[in-house]
C-alpha cells in the first residue's frame, strides 16, 4: 500500500492545500467573467456539489477586476469558497487579479514568453540567461502583490503550451515540462513565497504521469515539497472523458501523489464533482487493486477482477487499478472480471483503458477541453456534432477546443482540430498546422468533415 507523498502545503484563502490537509476537489467556470450573474449562479453550482476551489478565466483586466464582484457577492450569500483567476498571456493581468483572489494561476509557457509559433530559436547560454532575468523581472513584482494580499498562486504548465524558448532547448519532452515549471519555481523560493501550488496537465495521460513523477523527482532534489495539482487536460465528455482521467489522475493517486485534483470534462463544470470525489474516495480500495493486479501479470495480461455498486464506479476503480500499469507497459493486455456486468460490457472497457493508454486504439479519439470564458462557442453542441460525423473513423484523433490557450499544442497528438478563434470564429488544424483560419461558426463543422474527407480520399 502507497502512503500519500509528503509535502508542504499553501494557504488559499481559509483553506490548506497539501501537508496532511485531505485532497482537495475543484472546476473551473465556463460563464463569461465579465456577466457577474451567470458567474456567481455557476460558482454556487459547483460549490454546492462539493467544488473547494472554483477557477474563473481572466484574459484581461476588466475580467480581473470583475473577480472583486464576484466575489463579494458569494460572499454576501454565505459562500465563501476560495476564487481562482487563471492567467494567460497577459502578466499585468496576474497583478490586479491578485488583489481580488485567493489564488492566480499563471502559466509559465505564456507568462513572459511570447505567443508560441513552433519555430526553433537559437540561445547562447548567455542569451538564455537573460530571458530567464526579464521572467524575474517580471514575476517579482507579482509575487509582492500577492505577499500583501495574501493570495496563493499556482504554477500550472500545460504540455500543449510550451514556449518556443523552452521547446527549442529542450524538445517536446518531459524534461522540457518539467523544466518550464521549475524556473518559476526557483524565484519564488528565492523571494521566499511559499503559498505555492505546482501543476502539469497534458491530453495524453502517459505525458502527464511520466512528467509529474519526473516533477516530483526534479524538486526532491532541489529540497522542495510543494502540493501538487493533478489533472488530465481535455479528457472529453461522457465515458471517455471519466475513463481518461481516471486513469491518468489515479495512476498518481494510488503512488501517494497529488494534493488537489480537476477531472476536465467537456460537460457543465458541477458535473466534474461527483467523479473527482468518487476518485479521493476510492484510493485506498483501488491502491490495494492496483497491487494485486501486479502480481496478476502473465503473458503480457493484466487480470483484474472487482465489483461495484454501478457501471460508473466499476469503470473508475478500473482505471485508478491498472492506470499506472499500462502507463508503464508492465502489460499491453487487459482482462476484465465481474460477477455483475456483461462480457460485452467487460471487453469494451478494457479496450477503453488501452485507448486511454494510449496503447491500442478501437475507436475515435476526441481530444476535447471542457471550455470556459474564453469559449465563444457552443462547446457540447459541437463535440456532439463531430461525433455524430466521425465516430466510424477508429483511430482518428480530433481535437475540439474552445480557444488557443492549448489548442495546436495539445493537438501536436491529433491528426486534425476545431480550435475557436473568436466570437463566432473557428480556425481548423492539420496537426499544427493552421490550414483553414476564422471560419463562421456555423459552417465549421462541415468544413471539418470536407478536410478530412477530402484527406481520405
Amino acid at each position: 500500500m502507497s502512503t500519500r507523498r509528503i509535502s508542504s502545503f499553501a494557504h488559499v484563502g481559509h483553506i490548506a492545500i497539501g501537508g496532511d490537509n485531505p485532497i482537495r476537489i475543484q472546476s473551473m467556470a465556463t460563464t463569461d467573467t465579465n456577466d457577474t450573474e451567470a458567474s456567481v449562479a455557476q460558482a454556487k453550482r459547483i460549490i454546492d456539489a462539493g467544488g473547494e476551489l472554483v477557477r474563473f478565466t481572466t484574459q484581461g483586466t476588466r475580467e480581473a477586476e470583475n473577480m472583486k464582484n464576484i466575489s463579494a457577492r458569494l460572499k454576501a450569500d454565505g459562500y465563501n469558497t476560495p476564487l481562482v483567476a487563471d492567467v494567460h498571456f497577459t502578466a499585468n493581468t496576474a497583478d490586479v487579479a491578485a488583489q481580488y483572489c485567493e489564488k492566480v494561476r499563471i502559466n509559465p509557457g505564456n507568462y513572459v514568453d511570447p505567443g508560441r509559433t513552433f519555430k526553433h530559436l537559437e540561445y547562447t547560454d548567455e542569451e538564455y540567461a537573460e530571458e530567464l532575468q526579464k521572467i524575474e523581472k517580471k514575476l517579482v513584482p507579482f509575487i509582492n502583490i500577492c505577499k500583501e494580499h495574501h493570495t496563493a498562486v499556482r504554477i500550472g504548465v500545460n504540455h500543449g503550451s510550451l514556449s518556443d524558448r523552452i521547446m527549442s532547448r529542450y524538445g517536446d519532452t518531459p524534461e522540457g515540462i518539467v523544466e518550464s515549471c521549475m524556473e518559476f519555481l526557483r524565484i519564488f523560493r528565492r523571494e521566499n513565497f511559499n503559498d505555492v501550488v505546482i501543476s502539469i496537465k497534458a491530453s495524453n495521460t502517459v505525458v502527464m504521469v511520466t512528467t509529474v513523477r519526473l516533477l516530483v523527482k526534479t524538486m526532491d532534489k532541489e529540497d522542495m515539497h510543494y502540493p501538487l495539482h493533478l489533472g488530465v487536460t481535455e479528457a472529453g465528455e461522457g465515458e471517455d472523458g471519466r475513463i481518461k482521467s481516471a486513469l491518468g489522475i489515479g495512476a498518481l493517486l494510488t503512488e501517494g501523489i497529488g494534493d488537489t485534483i480537476r477531472v476536465s470534462l467537456s460537460e457543465e463544470p458541477e458535473c466534474e464533482i461527483p467523479v473527482a470525489r468518487k476518485l479521493v474516495d476510492l484510493i485506498p480500495e483501488c491502491t490495494q487493486l492496483r497491487a494485486e493486479a501486479e502480481t496478476s501479470i502473465k503473458d503480457d495480461t493484466i487480470t483484474l477482477t472487482l465489483d461495484a455498486p454501478d457501471w460508473e464506479t466499476f469503470q473508475l476503480k478500473a482505471a485508478m487499478a491498472v492506470g499506472a500499469l499500462l502507463i508503464d507497459r508492465k502489460a499491453t493486455k487487459l482482462q476484465l472480471s465481474s460477477s455483475q456486468f456483461s462480457r460485452s460490457d467487460l471487453d469494451s472497457l478494457s479496450d477503453a483503458l488501452l485507448q486511454a493508454a494510449r496503447i491500442k486504439f478501437t475507436k475515435t479519439e476526441y481530444i476535447s477541453c471542457p471550455g470556459c470564458g474564453r469559449t465563444l462557442y457552443n462547446l457540447q453542441e459541437t463535440i456532439a456534432r463531430i461525433k455524430a460525423a466521425t465516430s466510424h473513423l477508429v483511430g482518428l484523433k480530433i481535437g475540439i477546443m474552445g480557444c488557443i490557450v492549448n489548442g495546436p499544442g495539445e493537438m501536436a497528438d491529433a491528426d486534425y482540430g476545431y480550435v475557436g478563434a473568436g466570437r463566432g470564429k473557428i480556425s481548423l488544424y492539420k496537426g499544427k498546422v493552421c490550414v483553414e483560419k476564422n471560419i463562421p461558426e456555423d459552417e465549421a463543422v462541415d468544413k471539418l468533415l470536407e478536410l478530412i474527407n477530402n484527406d481520405r480520399k
